[in-house]
């Protein structure tokens, strides 16, 4: 039995791919190993929204190349997609490129490149009858499960790669992922991600499931028909501003198992840089999807992604971006450098912000968050939240998880609590995580 290993680069999406590319090729009759130096069979499964992480596939295929054994080596995911078979000529000894509609034709293309077929490359579209299944053995946890509901997206924005990488929006039956949740439950799963790169764009082609529920949009009406089936906790990701609807904030208020946490990518915090981005949405009704946020009684995290030094930033749309982080007071903020991506429109606008201006204002601003953060984090101190218990901490006899507010919170206990459900009292607030003792 050839042995296969799979290592996964970028987003939930990504994973989620990974838990699938598992499951078929196991069922296919391929071994999966988490040890690469034994592989048959070396897969990237890759991302392409940041040019590092392309640097880091190179790296890693040389890596490979280099350790004196020659596995067979495939590419898949957003590179793959991308690039084609351009990839053979960019990176030596890669032997396949399957892209991100291909995943149900990986055996095939694993057996042929054992077979020594050639240089495989599948970037076609994707299989309408592939199993999109994930056996439960394949899953990054045995307690927290993804769960797609869309694909793609339709919106464009000009730095960003996605629409080209993933191919336009294709929303999945409701029917479907609230059957998939429900049986995740049964299965023991106490935890369901639903992903996307845009979730509340969520339009499937039938409303069936759905019909009864109350809601303005078919993704409010989802969140209400998941939290029927009981789960205990469903959180979702990545929303976008242009379509998020108050109504989504009532669901939450209504369902105790939809969980306080709502990650809401801003990007910037001047309406102009707002525009040349091409995102839809201002900063005035940015500002009022958090005041609708904060004025929860479910007390809402909120954290979000921004980009600085995009192409025409000036200190003053910095500075918007700023007091954007001040008003708005984000849990957490994943804040990167603008780096030009080819293919994106914004590639060929001027890149005029220089990378040693770039790296002061991405400082200053992960200062400002990091005040910010640290302030709001505090307000957990003295309270009891309900942690998920995921796995070992790197702290000794200590366990970890997330709260129902996607927190890490880190508690002494004993492993039988791996995939329960307790309380922890916080007594100690660290810049990313809380630390507590459990309550008995």
């Amino acid at each position: 039995m050839k042995k296969v290993y799979l290592e996964t680069f970028g987003c939930q999406m990504n994973v989620s791919d990974s838990e699938r590319i598992s499951t078929t090729l196991a069922k296919d009759g391929f071994e999966m190993t988490a040890d690469e130096t034994v592989a048959d069979v070396v897969i990237f499964n890759t991302c392409s929204v940041r040019e590092k992480a392309e640097h880091k596939l190179f790296t890693r295929v040389g890596h490979v190349r280099h350790s004196g054994r020659k596995p067979v080596v495939g590419i898949m995911g957003c590179v793959a997609q991308l690039e084609g078979e351009t990839l053979f000529k960019k990176i030596q000894g890669v032997d396949f490129v399957l892209g991100t509609r291909a995943v149900g034709r990986v055996s095939a293309a694993v057996d042929a490149s054992l077979s020594g077929n050639g240089k495989i490359v599948d970037v076609g579209e994707r299989d309408d009858d592939y199993d999109w299944t994930v056996a439960d053995t394949h899953r990054h946890s045995p307690y927290v499960a993804f769960v797609p509901i869309i694909e793609g997206c339709n919106k464009f924005c000009t730095y960003c790669i996605v629409p080209f990488s993933r191919g336009r929006e294709i929303s999945f039956s409701a029917k479907n992922i609230v059957s998939q949740v429900a049986d995740l439950r049964l299965k023991g799963v106490r935890e369901v991600h639903l992903i996307g790169q845009n979730v509340n764009s969520y339009k499937p082609e039938s409303d069936e499931g759905l019909e009864r529920l109350e809601g303005k949009s078919a993704f409010t009406k989802l969140l209400r028909a998941t939290a029927a089936t009981g789960i205990d906790r469903i959180k979702f990701t990545t929303s976008f501003p242009r379509d998020f609807r108050s109504d989504i904030v009532d669901a939450i208020e209504d369902h105790e198992n939809l969980c306080n946490w709502v990650h809401l990518p801003v990007q910037s915090g001047s309406d102009r840089v707002l525009r040349g981005m091409k995102r839809g949405h201002t900063i005035d009704k940015y500002f009022k999807i958090i005041d609708r946020l904060r004025s929860s009684p479910r007390d809402i995290s909120i954290t979000t992604d921004i980009i600085v030094g995009f192409p025409g930033e000036t200190e003053e749309d910095f500075r918007d971006t700023v007091e954007l982080v001040e008003y708005c007071g984000y849990d957490m903020a994943y804040i990167f450098k603008y780096s030009p991506r080819p293919g994106t429109p914004a590639f060929e606008m001027e890149d005029d912000v220089s990378p040693a201006e770039k790296t002061i204002r991405f400082l200053e601003l992960e200062r400002v968050q990091r005040r910010v953060q640290n302030e709001r984090l505090k307000r957990y101190l003295g309270k009891t939240v309900k942690v998920l218990v995921e796995g070992s901490s790197a702290r000794n006899d200590s366990l970890t998880g997330h709260s129902t507010c996607h927190k890490v919170v880190n508690f002494v206990g004993n492993k039988e609590m791996l995939g329960e459900i307790v309380e922890v009292e916080v007594n100690e607030v660290k810049s990313n995580s809380l630390f507590g003792v459990l309550k008995q």
